[in-house]
């Protein structure tokens, strides 16, 4: 038993709860799991006291060994103190386990043991006596002997696993019988069979929990059952992180800011391969996995496809074995919590963190001080100038380990959060003196740092605390990482860059590039041209935007207050590489002031470009989709691309198969399975390709939108839950789900709803017959600050209510909004989606990662050709995808134009409507319509309305047409090989980061 393993060689016999104390149990008697609540329905054991077996036969002596095939089992009864059996026999894992539990189960005490032998054989002696103290008669040593003869020549357990033998292992074993103990001792994974996890959960319930073994709820359940997971993800942790040592590869470090990680048990279930296992574990002891598995709270570490893209890239990053950590931050609150009153946006703390978080591992030990304000001072060391940063401030960063398994394999990476703590807890003197404020001030302000994702930075406080949390998670991580290079190559800095690689996700890492710096300067001592030299070499930089407002600018008041010592290192970077600039273009002044990375306003203020300093110290600069990084070069880094076109390149974005696809879409992953044969495709997606062969079968359209079906009611029920309406399952579903904003022109979306709305108010009932029954849901946060976003849901709400309470409608039109989209209702609402909508302007959206996942699962797109839409309607075909609107050359000809546009009459009636107060709050909306007639419609939603509309028909039309529809939707899903995060990552490591895949050696393997 699990349990047993843990406790240990001289551990005491555990008497059973329920078995009379004088009484030994059986051996043959399986394990008993205490209390009602905990024994399985299909394996009854009786509550009365067990009864010891008569004595077998006698098969030796004590002093004689009993000896046949390949055991040898002897007993001796000289000794004064204890009686001594002796064990040579074939060796198997988690044997040296197995034999002292059934010394326990024997009622016998182990007062010591001499562990010899090798990985072939044991040869082992342990010196026993009974509970009472006294040495083993006669007989009591002939049942042991038999005990311990059926138990060596018993075959071993399926379930036992064996862990790999490290040679840093073995070498800390040597000469040391407490290391080779407790190396054998865990020798072999925890158990993965059904009574095994019960044991687990219900030792967490009690041991770690502190609650009743007979009675606990269901979140307890959840935490208990969340506990034993962990447990075996900790050991394949272990297991990564000590091979990663021994081999010693190239580390990739991925910095972000935002990892949107969603829910934790299912996946970590599906990626271990154990779904099954647990699901009848739990079910026998009364409790519902999925019922469970919805009390988990979002890690909502994140704001979007940003975050979601980090979280996609771990899980790739760990099934492809790469040597890989995420680092981030771990918000106490995380994303808000969005609550819709009167079709209004609230935002309440996300408490994600209330009840604890059962994933992670606190480590106490993994410290690092964190500074800020103060003054640089110079001073010289041993004759050379060193300058010294006197923090005005320090805070505490304490890691948070989140351990990620990959799929297929045994590695299990790491993301790495950090929380701040103030530098010392309590000030004692200011409490003493009375200032209890003063006193609690300075752990406020420190605990401050990590608490919300994203303040509010409209105000110069919320800029000041967001650039603090961006250097309070760098420097931890430089910190971190720095140290651990140096443990493994003291006083060796020339490899450092053959050993280390930096992902700078976006812009808001890219402090790390001075806090580096200042680290190999300041504290290793390291020369500028060598530290830099290190910098240009470790760091890539992936560039999120296409518009140029979206780049981080910091005031440089606020660095010189903030990271005096990182101002400087800036300058000097900058002046550095506007000499590089002049070398190559002379004086050219204009240039050399559009390229500085220190850029002066017209008021005179000064800014640090973020992005801009990123490209220069970055070895390698990427794009998220292929015409997301032809327009970063002809634009927002155009000159930069000229002087160094070969550090440029492009990585289309991907999602993760596994969660997206067959992890919460089982029906259509059943299905995929059945058809190709095998389920190989969950690791190599370029095999759905196969599915084209079978999209013009009837039967299995059949079953294809039998499973899309079934997906729809699921959301349906969703729906109904999160908002009250209740939605025809026969009805077109058509989804727009992400981030409100302009550019993704959710406006364009509800504006077509009302024409079709409209339209069907003015038909006659015969007329309505022939309307294709749609269901709209639009779902997103807006940012606290976004006015306008926060008016274009108030929009989509009000139109709602209208749509959805009118009689002439009825249930051939429905629009709901979905509240606090987040991570586990995109799991149920992907994989419904008949129609999802990706209609962002031309030339803004980087790439998008939703329109990837709705694809996967079958969803036809209306979109425009912006980001990835390209690219999947390159894979998919043009056919299989509704395209409409301007092209991205363009928008900039058409934006110049726009004053001059003669709008569409459906254009100009559904803006009248808004303007009437037909939905209400005609002043409200007041900035939302002159936004897109006389103010500019920067977004272009008038242009390209008409083309949206006629788009719209088209849809109408094909999903008349049920089999063209689903030949299109297997279709789409048969071309999103390209879309895997595992050919991305895999991208990444061959061109970027020249990382080799580091996989752990296979169960009972030696490593080597």
């Amino acid at each position: 038993m699990a349990s047993t393993l843990r406790q240990g060689l001289v551990a005491p016999a555990a008497a059973s709860r329920i078995l009379t104390p004088s009484v030994a149990a059986p051996v043959t008697v399986a394990p008993i799991l205490r209390g009602k609540a905990a024994v399985p329905a299909r394996r009854v054991v009786s509550g009365a006291p067990a009864q010891r077996v008569p004595a077998p036969p006698r098969v030796a002596t004590p002093e004689t060994p009993a000896t046949s095939g390949d055991v040898n089992i002897s007993v001796n009864n000289d000794d004064s103190n204890y009686t001594v059996i002796s064990v040579q026999a074939a060796n198997k894992p988690g044997l040296l386990s197995s034999i002292t539990a059934l010394f326990r189960d024997l009622g016998v005490d182990v007062g010591k043991a001499v562990v010899e032998g090798d990985d072939g054989r044991i040869n082992d002696k342990f010196y026993i006596r009974s509970m009472a103290g006294a040495k083993l008669s006669d007989e009591e040593a002939a049942d042991t002997m038999r005990a311990l003869d059926v138990l060596l020549r018993s075959k071993q357990s399926s379930t036992d696993v064996s862990r790999p033998k490290f040679e840093r292992f073995e070498a800390a074993a040597q000469g040391q019988m407490s290391k080779a103990r407790l190396h054998t001792l865990m020798d072999t994974y925890i158990k993965n069979d059904v009574l095994s996890i019960q044991e687990d959960i219900v030792n967490h319930v009690e041991y770690t929990m502190a609650r009743s073994r007979v009675r606990f709820d269901n979140f307890e359940a959840y935490q208990a059952t969340s506990f034993s997971l962990r447990d075996r993800l900790i050991e394949r942790w272990n297991d990564t992180q000590t091979w990663f040592k021994e081999k010693d590869p190239k580390r990739v470090y991925y910095l972000s800011m935002e990892f949107l990680m969603g829910r934790s048990l299912l996946n970590t279930l599906y990626n271990l391969d154990i779904k099954d296992a647990y699901t009848e574990a739990l079910s026998e002891l009364g409790y519902d996995l999925e019922t469970l598995a919805e009390l988990e709270r979002d890690a909502a570490l994140g704001n979007g496809g940003l975050g979601r893209l980090a979280a996609c890239f771990l899980d790739s990053m760990a099934t492809l074995n790469l040597p890989a950590w995420g680092y981030g931050i771990r918000y106490q609150y995380g994303m808000f919590r969005q609550t819709i009153q009167n079709g209004f946006q609230h935002e309440q703390p996300d408490y994600w963190l209330t009840f604890g978080n059962p994933w992670e591992i606190e480590r106490h030990i993994v410290q690092y001080p964190i500074k800020f304000y103060g003054h640089v001072s110079v001073v010289q060391d041993d004759g050379k100038q060193i300058f010294r940063w006197n923090a005005g401030e320090t805070v505490t960063a304490v890691a948070y380990d989140n351990p990620i398994p990959g799929f297929g394999t045994r590695n299990c990476i790491n993301l790495r959060l950090w929380a701040a703590k103030p530098a010392k807890e309590f000030d004692l003197e200011a409490f003493n003196t009375g200032d209890y404020v003063a006193a609690i001030l300075s752990k406020q302000r420190a605990e401050t740092l990590s608490s919300v994702l994203y303040p509010d930075d409209r105000t110069y406080e919320g800029k000041e605390l967001r650039l603090k949390q961006q250097h309070f998670f760098v420097s931890a991580t430089v910190q971190d990482c720095v140290r651990r290079y140096v443990e493994a190559h003291p006083g060796n800095w020339d490899d450092f860059p053959t050993k280390t690689a930096f992902q700078l996700n976006d812009t808001h890492p890219t402090i790390a590039v001075a806090e580096l710096m200042r680290v190999l300067m300041d504290d290793h001592k390291l020369g500028w041209t060598k530290s830099w030299e290190i910098c240009t070499k470790v760091f890539a930089f992936t560039n999120h935007t296409v518009l140029p407002e979206a780049l981080e600018r910091w005031p440089v008041s606020l660095i010189e207050k903030l990271l005096p010592r990182h101002m400087q290192i800036i300058y000097d970077v900058n002046w550095r590489f506007l000499q590089t600039v002049r070398n190559k273009y002379g004086d050219d002044w204009e240039r050399i002031s559009r390229m500085s990375i220190i850029e002066e306003g017209a008021n005179g203020e000064k800014f640090v470009r973020m992005a801009y300093l990123a490209v220069v110290a970055s070895h390698s600069v990427n794009g998220v989709a292929a015409i997301h990084s032809d327009i970063i070069k002809d634009t927002i880094f155009k000159d930069f691309h000229d002087l160094w076109p070969h550090k440029f390149q492009n990585k289309t974005n991907g999602v993760t198969q596994r969660r997206w696809l067959a992890f919460c879409n089982p029906p259509l992953r059943q299905l995929i399975t059945k058809t190709l044969g095998s389920e190989d495709w969950i690791l190599h997606l370029d095999n759905l390709r196969q599915l084209r062969q079978h999209a013009d079968d009837p039967a299995f359209q059949a079953e294809w939108r039998a499973v899309k079906h079934a997906a729809k009611e699921k959301a349906a029920a969703l729906i109904q839950r999160l908002t009250g309406v209740k939605i025809n399952t026969d009805a077109l579903l058509d989804i727009q789900v992400k981030r409100i904003h302009e550019y993704k022109r959710q406006l364009l979306n509800v504006m077509g709803i009302i024409y079709r709305y409209d339209q069907i108010k003015k038909m006659s009932p015969q007329q309505r017959k022939n309307v294709v029954p749609r269901v709209c849901v639009i779902g997103g946060k807006a940012a606290p600050g976004y006015e306008m976003a926060k008016r274009i849901i108030k929009l989509v709400c009000a139109v709602g209510d209208k749509i959805n309470n009118d009689p002439d409608v009825g249930d051939l039109l429905k629009l709901v909004f979905v509240p606090d989209y987040n991570v586990s209702s995109a799991e149920v609402l992907i994989p419904a989606t008949e129609l999802s909508q990706h209609i962002s302007t031309a030339g803004t959206e980087a790439s998008g990662t939703s329109n990837m996942k709705f694809t996967m699962n079958g969803s036809l797109i209306i979109g425009t050709l912006d980001g990835a839409n390209v690219e999947i309607a390159e894979e998919i075909g043009d056919e299989n995808i509704f395209i409409f609107g301007a092209k991205a050359h363009e928008v900039a000809r058409l934006r110049a134009e726009r004053r001059n546009l003669r709008t569409d009459e459906r254009f100009n009636h559904v803006v009248g409507l808004i303007r009437s107060g037909y939905f209400g709050w005609e002043d409200y909306f007041g900035p939302v319509v002159d936004a897109i007639t006389s103010g500019g419609d920067y977004y272009l939603v008038a242009n390209d309305f008409p083309a949206y509309i006629d788009m719209q028909n088209k849809v109408d039309a094909t999903y008349r047409d049920q089999a063209r529809w689903t030949r299109m939707s297997i279709m789409a899903t048969a071309g999103t090989g390209k879309f895997s995060t595992d050919r991305t990552i895999a991208e990444y490591a061959k061109d970027i980061w020249h990382a080799e895949p580091c996989p752990v050696p296979q169960p009972g393997a030696k490593a080597k």
